[in-house]
């Protein structure tokens, strides 16, 4: 910049150093972290100048006067004042030019007699009896703001007074220096906002359970973005219902979690807020008649916002922040609505788990019967475990079908997951069950299962296991068993030993014209059979072994005597699982004295 501008022939000596002291300031602006260092360098600089008895600027917002700061002669250690000024009279340095409200340069007017005590009023801003003009120099700053410098003498200035030109460079200087302050501090706060919302989602995308999600939203704003957080939702009735709170102080915890769910004026406040796309913003004086007034022990609440959480189209709630300190930041609107946003997306997608995990659960319930048949003589004991923690219904499935005074025992896993394997499971075990019932051999039945699969065109293998158990004339129970492509069963027997039935068949699905044979074996009072899906026998340990060489003992521990045989077993194996994700279906008839 040029030093010169506004020189003339009132020049002095003390005007000699002012390019060098305007470089200074360039420099001093580029690496201050504040104006008011700044200012108070402008401050000095203008009172060393000829005639100047008094510095006072101002900065506005519109027609609103944020702050004043005035130094003088006698008094040259600048003080800030901010309205409203209770022992002044107003006015306090009132704007005299809208030019750079337009945005327009700094403008520079002359004020003399009693227009400058008009303006300048009260004394002390200008040393009674001292300044007889002034100079007031307009200019635009960032955004809506802009400020005034006026400076006070004790003499009129000249046409060619250089104060002139220097308050003009001076302006230029605080504007450049206001505009690159508040860039930084632009900067610095979208990066803050940035690292907020990144850890927002990653706290957010850790948990698909909704009422963890929504705990984890309310925990990560308070005190980040506000000193209180409350979250609602919709419920089936389109109801509002307040699910998570949280505040920064303690005591206040039930305070606000009790005014959450039950008071008319944050109802009525949420319900119109939910219906808006934009955050609504409540500020002090529309909240003195409201619930937030007053909160125990913490004082007045000064600011509150509610933003809608929409996700995928709809509404889902709303977003809460409270603010009890007037003087704290605003969440700007960005953080508010990518903050909503994302809280909106994961509580959508959680919502959605929980649909679909509950649909599964339903699913799979219909592929499993409900209850096993009581057959004297016998004890039956079954278990399914899910070790895929997918939302995808397993194709692991089993049965027990009445027959007569024996029942008929199958077991089966279709290739897959999902809906495509869940039909596969359904045709499979239903298609059995019918041919049991009918008096169908466990052979005939799984040749007529090939059959109807290859006529169905599946693309899915299924493996099946059958055993039909008849009372024997001796005591005990013939067993008469099929498989096709399945796990052999296990025996136990009384005695204590673990044996493997014999037995073989190729999958099911696959070759037409298949015949499936059966294998016939006794179970003694006191022997079991135990039937299952390979998901048993592939689950990995920690070592890397497979829980099928632990099998023979894993069955004499849990077989052998106590309730539920075929539970124990699974959580026999869900606990020396490490890896495999394989479901586990489990069957097993523990052969008893029958009595005459």
């Amino acid at each position: 910049m040029d030093g010169s501008a506004g020189r003339g022939p009132t020049d002095s000596p003390a005007d000699e150093g002012w390019d060098g002291r305007l470089h200074a300031l360039w420099l001093a602006a580029d690496l201050m972290d504040d104006v008011t260092g700044l200012a108070d360098s402008v401050y000095a600089m203008l009172l060393s100048r000829p005639g100047v008895v008094s510095v006072v600027g101002t900065r506005w917002n519109g027609r609103r006067l944020t702050y004043l700061r005035t130094a003088t002669a006698r008094a040259p250690m600048a003080v800030t004042r901010r309205p409203p000024f209770t022992d002044w009279t107003e006015p306090v340095v009132r704007p005299g030019t809208g030019a750079a409200e337009a945005g327009g340069g700094p403008v520079v007017l002359e004020h003399t007699g009693s227009a400058v005590a008009e303006a300048l009023w009260p004394g002390g801003l200008v040393p009674e009896g001292e300044s007889v003009a002034a100079l007031e120099c307009a200019f635009p700053l960032a955004g809506e703001d802009w400020a005034t410098l006026w400076v006070g003498l004790d003499r009129a200035p000249g046409e060619q007074d250089p104060l002139r030109g220097q308050l003009v460079q001076v302006a230029q200087v605080l504007a450049t220096s206001d505009a690159r302050l508040l860039a930084r501090r632009e900067h610095e706060r979208r990066q803050v906002e940035d690292a907020l919302l990144a850890e927002a989602s990653l706290q957010m995308d850790t948990s698909l359970d909704v009422e963890e999600t929504l705990r984890r939203i309310a925990r990560l704003a308070v005190p980040a973005v506000a000193e209180g957080c409350l979250v609602h939702l919709f419920d089936r009735a389109g109801v509002l219902r307040p699910v998570a709170s949280a505040h920064v102080a303690a005591f206040a915890q039930g305070w606000l979690r009790d005014l959450a769910g039950d008071d008319d004026w944050l109802v009525k406040l949420l319900r119109v807020s939910s219906e808006r796309r934009d955050t609504t913003h409540v500020g002090a004086d529309d909240l003195r008649d409201s619930p937030f007034s007053a909160v125990p022990d913490v004082g007045a609440v000064h600011h509150l916002s509610v933003t809608p959480l929409r996700a995928r189209g709809r509404s889902l709630g709303t977003l809460t922040f409270l603010h009890h300190r007037p003087d704290a930041p605003v969440a700007t609107p960005r953080l508010l609505a990518d903050l909503a946003g994302r809280a909106a997306l994961s509580i959508d997608t959680s919502l959605l788990y929980e649909k679909r995990r509950t649909d599964v659960e339903v699913l799979q319930h219909h592929l499993l019967p409900r209850a096993l048949p009581e057959v004297p003589g016998l004890r039956l004991s079954s278990a399914y475990e899910v070790a895929d923690p997918s939302l995808d219904v397993g194709g692991d499935f089993y049965d027990a079908v009445a027959v007569g005074d024996g029942v008929a025992l199958l077991i089966g896993d279709v290739c897959g997951r999902g809906a495509a394997a869940a039909a596969v499971t359904g045709l499979a075990r239903h298609t059995l069950r019918t041919l049991l019932q009918e008096d169908a051999s466990p052979g005939i039945a799984l040749t007529r299962l090939n059959e109807t699969l290859i006529a169905e065109g599946t693309a899915r293998f299924v493996t099946a296991l059958i055993a039909l158990l008849t009372p024997a004339d001796e005591g005990g129970w013939d067993c008469e068993i099929a498989v096709a492509g399945h796990p052999r069963p296990l025996v136990r027997r009384a005695g204590g030993r673990t044996e493997e039935v014999e037995g073989a068949g190729v999958l099911l699905g696959t070759f037409p014209g298949t015949h499936y044979r059966s294998v016939r074996t006794v179970l003694e009072p006191g022997a079991s059979l135990v039937m299952f899906t390979d998901g048993l026998t592939e689950a990995r340990g920690a070592d890397g072994a497979f829980f099928e060489t632990r099998l023979p003992d894993a069955v004499a521990r849990c077989v052998d005597g106590g309730p539920d045989p075929a539970g124990r077993l699974a959580a026999a194996a869900s606990a020396f699982r490490h890896s495999g994700d394989d479901d586990t279906a489990l069957l097993v008839a523990t052969a008893e004295e029958r009595r005459s």
